[in-house]
């Protein structure tokens, strides 16, 4: 027999709906993809400002942040790219619940874990932000320096160079970042906000 049989999740007297009336808005999880370079932390990092500043409830997940704490026991392989997604996505969950707007800053570059994100939070509360940027684009950037050690092979399965990066097929919204400024990107993602929250 499972142990798995001898969880029994207690149901609490607050719910969802009653921490969305205290905040004045619902959770949501603002998902941003996009590869490394192209803009995610600096466009999630405006948002909040932007979001706090109309005294909104807000949080970031940023990769590297979580990666040297909650997911530090990770490496890169796929399976473990897919662990940090997953364990990410019950962390966003558990802060929608709790009323808060999450921003979250990580590639997710497989199709499929994306799906599984929205699948877990559900489509009300998920809203997917794909930063697209050209990869030479994001290498010409390099901001960490990851591309060019990744083009000397001192980094493995880095994506864009020597792991995929598969294109979101269904965003909320894209925001070019070779396009567009931080402001007008994040003035677009604020249009987008008003419908949903």
């Amino acid at each position: 027999m499972s142990e798995k049989l001898h969880i029994i999740p207690h149901q609490h007297e607050i719910s969802a709906e009653d921490r969305a009336q205290l905040n004045g808005h619902p959770g949501k999880v603002i998902w941003f993809v996009g590869l490394s370079g192209s803009g995610k932390s600096t466009l999630a990092s405006e948002l909040e400002r932007r979001l706090f500043e109309e005294g909104k409830h807000t949080y970031i997940l940023d990769g590297d942040n979580i990666r040297s704490g909650l997911n530090s026991d990770l490496d890169f392989s796929d399976a473990a790219r897919k662990e940090n997604i997953r364990r990410i996505s019950e962390v966003a969950k558990l802060m929608v619940d709790a009323g808060v707007i999450v921003l979250t800053a990580f590639i997710t570059p497989f199709e499929e874990e994306r799906a599984k994100v929205k699948a877990l939070i559900g489509a009300d509360n998920y809203i997917e932000v794909f930063v697209n940027c050209p990869l030479e684009e994001c290498e010409k950037r390099d901001v960490k320096g990851l591309y060019a050690k990744a083009r000397r092979g001192e980094i493995s399965n880095f994506t864009g160079i020597s792991s995929p990066f598969e294109e979101p097929q269904n965003p909320d919204i894209k925001v070019p970042t070779h396009e567009l400024t931080v402001v007008e990107g994040v003035d677009n993602l604020m249009a987008l906000l008003e419908k949903r929250l």
